[in-house]
């Protein structure tokens, strides 16, 4: 895993949202600066209460000029019963060839209960308006990922 750090240029990407419409990530940094946060898989627990708390948090976000976009390996089907069971209030996007999160690092080996495998690693990263990775967000718990963001932001 080679992640991305403050100062590197956020690969460019084009995803499927949960109504299988395309969004671009060049298309969004000409609304503000956009969260890009990767997570492992929709409507598991820890996946399920960091996306209702940035749900629950978007106002607070959307007044720093910050765009949250989730980013998961999932079909754009399930990222639609997701989206429509916890009424999330931003963009989840499928990486289902895991292309994107590759291109930023976050994809690679992981252990859970003795055994390994390949998958997301839980991380973000705010990218500013010109492209370039302003804070990426590596330590935090899924309950107060928020909160970290927030905090930056002031």
């Amino acid at each position: 895993m080679n992640t991305l750090n403050v100062g590197d240029t956020a690969p460019q990407f084009t995803l499927r949202d949960a109504n299988e419409q395309e969004v671009a990530l060049a298309d969004l940094l000409q609304q503000g600066r956009v969260l890009v946060y990767f997570y492992p898989k929709a409507m598991t627990p820890g996946c399920t209460v960091q996306a209702q708390q940035l749900r629950d948090h978007q106002a607070q976000l959307a007044e720093q000029g910050v765009i949250t976009v989730g980013i998961s390996p999932d079909a754009p089907k399930r990222l639609a019963k997701f989206t429509e069971r916890d009424a999330l209030n931003f963009t989840l996007l499928s990486d289902e060839d895991h292309a994107v999160a590759d291109a930023f690092g976050v994809w690679g080996p992981k252990k859970f209960m003795g055994r390994e495998y390949d998958g997301i690693h839980r991380m973000s990263f705010l990218i500013g308006q010109d492209g370039k990775i302003a804070t990426v967000y590596d330590k935090f718990k899924t309950k107060d990922h928020h909160q970290v963001v927030l905090d930056s932001l002031s």
